[in-house]
């Protein structure tokens, strides 16, 4: 059984761990850097990204999760946690984890009001999931690396650039556990190649 970590510094994440523990995995609450050595991968939660960058460089994050994806250990960033690994923010100086390839918009659906669920064919997953949509982000631009895995509104919402995983809406949040599956699977697959 894989060990998933849920960052618990802000946001959904007795959610997220009740989604691992559904989708066959074993879910862990990350407050100590030290942790990360033990996991198989990591979920980095929704919340407010600007407080959960603060609070990962207070308590060392920054440095022990980018040292996590060198090693090719997979992690995963749903809402607020997209926007943490995203390498640009718009109209933001500066970025916090500078992983993943893409540039994000913050809030591009608009406040709390404009909170929505929808069904989201996702590529690699069989039948459309169940999406939920809070003061989501938007993922504006993404370099060749990185695969488009759907679309809402001609916008893209979930995409992959080889172990990193990101979503601009609430996967935790439904009884729906598909895409928390599909993140154990890219763990196992990081695994056993470690293994090769």
């Amino acid at each position: 059984m894989r060990k998933i970590g849920v960052l618990a510094l802000q946001g959904a994440v007795a959610e997220h761990m009740r989604s691992i523990a559904a989708a066959g995995g074993e879910p862990v609450a990350v407050k100590l850097t030290e942790q990360l050595d033990e996991l198989d991968g990591l979920i980095i939660p929704g919340g407010e990204s600007t407080t959960i960058g603060k609070l990962m460089r207070k308590y060392g994050f920054m440095e022990a999760i980018r040292e996590f994806s060198a090693q090719g250990k997979p992690l995963f960033g749903t809402c607020a946690g997209l926007i943490v690994l995203a390498k640009r923010i718009e109209g933001q100086e500066e970025a916090h984890l500078e992983l993943m390839d893409i540039t994000v918009a913050r809030n591009a659906f608009g406040r709390q009001r404009e909170s929505f669920e929808t069904d989201l064919p996702v590529k690699g997953i069989e039948d459309p999931i169940r999406a939920v949509f809070i003061r989501a982000p938007l993922i504006k631009e993404v370099s060749p690396e990185v695969d488009v895995l759907s679309v809402y509104n001609g916008e893209i919402v979930t995409a992959r650039q080889g172990h990193l995983l990101v979503s601009s809406y609430h996967p935790e949040l439904t009884d729906d556990y598909r895409l928390h599956a599909y993140f154990l699977n890219m763990a196992e697959e990081a695994a056993n190649r470690k293994k090769a």
